[in-house]
Parts: structure tokens; C-alpha cells; sequence
């Protein structure tokens, strides 16, 4: 079965959320930034608790706590195919 390989963007996305779901206390503010941004702007559908989290951390990035941040990351996580 072919595997079609993402964009270079778009897996580095995957590798931040990666390390963000594994280490959320060590994600910078342009991390939590760009996690925030994919789960408002992706296509994936986010409910609307994952949607007011990236919306604080658009806000407040210093703001969200480690479990918001793996929640975010595993939102991004669910898009890859």
C-alpha cells in the first residue's frame, strides 16, 4: 500500500505534537502558538472544549496547563493519516 508523505510543514507539525503530548512543560510559546493555530484552522473537526483551550492558548499561551496542551497535541495527532 503506497504511503503518500506529508509536507515537510505538516510533519514537523506532527513531530511538535509528538513531543508536546510527551513533554508538554518544554513547548515553547511559538509551539503552543502553532498547535493552537492547526486545531482552530485544521481539518480536522475540533469539539467546542478543544476549540475554547486553543482559543486561550492564542490568547494566553502561558496561560494553558500541561493536560490542555495534550489535548491540543492529540487533536493534531488525530488528523495524520
Amino acid at each position: 500500500m503506497p504511503h503518500d508523505k506529508a509536507p515537510h510543514e505538516t510533519s514537523s507539525l506532527y513531530h511538535l505534537a509528538e513531543r508536546t503530548l510527551a513533554q508538554p512543560k518544554l513547548a515553547t510559546k511559538a509551539e503552543v502558538l502553532e498547535l493552537a493555530t492547526f486545531v482552530l484552522k485544521g481539518g480536522e473537526h475540533a469539539s467546542d472544549v478543544e476549540r475554547e483551550i486553543a482559543k486561550k492558548a492564542q490568547h494566553n499561551p502561558e496561560g494553558v496547563t500541561a493536560a490542555e496542551l495534550q489535548g491540543l497535541a492529540t487533536k493534531v495527532l488525530a488528523g495524520r493519516k
